[in-house]
């Protein structure tokens, strides 16, 4: 047989024949061209010299190597759903959805005025001159926007993903999925910049918002307090809310930021102990001493950095703690469900648009609603 020796022959991905003489590992790979300088591919690994075609969904598979035909997705954590309930009643035609505040006002009898032991409606044998009570409601609008991602593919992309055994269009369907829930999360805790819209975890409505006070170690983080001083800290608040809402609505939910909540969770109340913080702040906070319930606790990664002079998702800012009541009638998200047109077929691609409407959360009471930042 007659070897040929190729000198310097350029092949369709550029690689130099006369470099393909020199192995590249023990695995007998050969280099191709080399880059200039490093490159980041789309799974986010840094590559030198090395052309990757992953983002297409092919790949060169060795006959002795065992491909894992699993899709690994990418980690994501939504937990919208766990803090608060749907406003289920819009629809995808409404531009708005809107609630109302009622004020009731009764002036005191007797000249006395309305303060504490004054003000009740006493009337008389002979009185020819009875009050009444006044009504005011005030409406409360915001925007329902509209919000819709496209799914397109080809023919050619589909008969290629079925034949590797991957789904090019289901794939591209748990992609947008991943994406309406991870807007929706974004939405209902911190809003969006672009609406002028605020969240659950930073309302304007709001306006029960101080930090926490100082520790005996001069400091208001969680790290630097005792059990008995973050205890202290999380009856505060509480006791804060219910009091704001005339000691009418006690609050159900705390939440703070994964570190904290982390810590609490580990970490004993003393050396010889064997309860962990966290559980020493459910069995002896306000709301489970009066009867009226039991709190629930819950980390939420959106705290972290959301306190005044904070940036949110930046650790080391200041971080904030949330408590209010989860009950649809003081705070709840308003949207519509996805919805998706039926697939066209144009040329050689097949798309579909999916789509829906997201609102912006009400907070019918803000008053149910405290922050403490600092923790």
């Amino acid at each position: 047989m007659k070897l040929e020796l190729f000198k310097r022959v350029r092949t369709r991905d550029n690689a130099a024949m006369d470099l393909a003489t020199t192995p590249l590992n023990q695995r007998g790979d050969h280099r191709g061209i080399r880059l200039e300088h490093a490159y980041r591919t789309h799974d986010g690994l840094m590559t030198r010299g090395i052309k990757t075609v992953d983002s297409t969904g092919a790949f060169l598979v060795g006959e002795l190597e065992r491909l894992d035909q699993t899709l690994h997705l990418p980690l994501a954590a939504v937990t919208w759903s766990r803090d608060i309930d749907l406003r289920e009643d819009v629809t995808v035609a409404d531009e708005a959805s809107s609630f109302t505040l009622t004020t009731f006002g009764s002036a005191g009898n007797l000249g006395a005025g309305n303060g504490i032991r004054n003000g009740k409606a006493w009337i008389g044998k002979t009185s020819d001159q009875i009050g009444g009570v006044g009504v005011d409601t005030g409406k409360i609008p915001q925007a329902l926007t509209p919000w819709g991602l496209e799914i397109k593919y080809s023919i050619l992309e589909l008969e290629s993903a079925a034949k590797m055994g991957r789904p090019i269009d289901a794939q591209k369907y748990e992609a947008l999925k991943l994406k309406h829930q991870m807007d929706i999360d974004e939405q209902v805790y911190v809003g969006d910049a672009n609406l002028g819209a605020t969240g659950l975890v930073n309302a304007v409505l709001v306006t029960n918002v101080s930090n926490l006070p100082n520790g005996a170690a001069a400091s208001p983080l969680w790290a630097n307090k005792t059990p008995a001083e973050i205890l202290a800290d999380v009856n505060a608040i509480l006791q804060s809310a219910w009091a704001a809402s005339g000691y009418a609505v006690m609050p159900t939910h705390i939440l703070i930021p994964p570190k904290q909540f982390g810590a609490i969770s580990t970490q004993v109340i003393s050396a010889a102990g064997t309860v962990s913080i966290l559980k020493y702040l459910l069995e002896n906070n306000i709301v489970t001493a009066s009867g009226q319930g039991r709190i629930i606790i819950q980390p939420a990664k959106w705290l972290v950095g959301a306190g005044a002079g904070g940036t949110i998702g930046t650790e080391g800012t200041v971080d904030r703690m949330v408590a209010y009541t989860k009950k649809k009638e003081y705070v709840r998200y308003p949207m519509t469900m996805l919805q998706r047109t039926p697939i066209q077929y144009d040329s050689i691609y097949h798309k579909s648009t999916y789509y829906c409407r997201l609102g912006i959360v009400e907070v019918v009471y803000p008053e149910t609603v405290a922050y403490r930042d600092g923790l």
